[in-house]
């Protein structure tokens, strides 16, 4: 399996393939992470708010950590100073391990000081615990903010990216600052696989239409982060060793419809993935 990779500013590399977390359980998430890592990814993503570290934690136990590139988030309701640090640690805690390659702000919470969570990560990146820092689901302006008073540089921005939400000026500002965009939903949560062109190119190179998507976001220059249950279509979706014409590439820029399957403007911003109180 031959994964591209994107240099971060601490010199790390970070696999442009990874496999995503999000709502698997407990049975499902360790059935899935073996399958992945079996597979030959080498790139896992978690965050505190998906209650599974813990699963994916008794997984990575049987394989070499230092082959790993290991990423979590913190939720919103914890960015304040102590409560950011206290997550990390009880990440690392349940993950059984000694550091993060990356440490996400899951999501920017408006209701806490910015720069507050940055100081904390800050210590967190001094004390060795995380390794690089970055942001989830940060606008360009957010992210503009973040990079202007953190002490440590912001090597990600995680947010929605797929054929059908493409967000050219974010990603621009991203790829013009050195800012690494991963696509947390790249699959559009399948929706995107009704869509009749990548049905009509996953027809013509007889691949599935999570491949062709994948393969597009990684041509793009995006790291995708696809999310599956099932063993056989994990495996599938870390085959990355076939080309995919300009062209056809192209057609898929022109998918675009500013349609995102969660990051809408709207938000229960009581559930605990947000938890901004009033």
């Amino acid at each position: 399996m031959n994964v591209p990779s994107h240099t971060l500013p601490s010199g790390d590399e970070l696999p442009a393939l990874g496999f995503g977390t999000w709502n698997l359980g407990s049975g499902t998430v360790k059935r899935s992470v073996r399958a992945a890592l079996d597979a030959g990814y080498t790139h896992i993503d978690t965050a505190e708010g998906y209650r599974n570290e813990r699963e994916i934690g008794e997984v990575i136990a049987e394989y070499d950590r230092d082959d790993l590139f290991l990423t979590s988030k913190v939720l919103a309701k914890n960015l304040n100073y102590e409560s950011l640090i206290d997550a990390c640690e009880g990440s690392l805690e349940r993950l059984g391990t000694d550091y993060l390659d990356l440490y996400l702000i899951h999501w920017p919470n408006p209701a806490i000081s910015l720069r507050e969570s940055l100081h904390a990560m800050a210590e967190l990146h001094d004390r060795g615990l995380v390794r690089n820092v970055g942001v989830s689901n940060f606008s360009g302006y957010q992210l503009s903010c973040a990079q202007h008073i953190s002490d440590v540089p912001i090597a990600v921005n995680q947010i929605e990216y797929h054929p059908w939400f493409q967000r050219s000026e974010l990603v621009e500002y991203c790829r013009d600052t050195d800012t690494v965009v991963e696509a947390s939903a790249p699959l559009a949560r399948t929706e995107i696989f009704d869509d009749e062109a990548v049905r009509e190119l996953a027809e013509t190179y007889d691949k599935s239409p999570a491949q062709i998507v994948i393969k597009w976001a990684i041509e793009r220059d995006v790291v995708a982060l696809p999310r599956s249950g099932t063993p056989d279509h994990i495996r599938q979706n870390a085959d990355l060793d076939w080309q995919i014409e300009e062209d056809d590439l192209r057609r898929l820029d022109e998918r675009d419809r500013n349609h995102p399957v969660y990051d809408t403007p709207t938000r229960d911003w009581t559930t605990d993935v947000y938890g901004i109180e009033q």
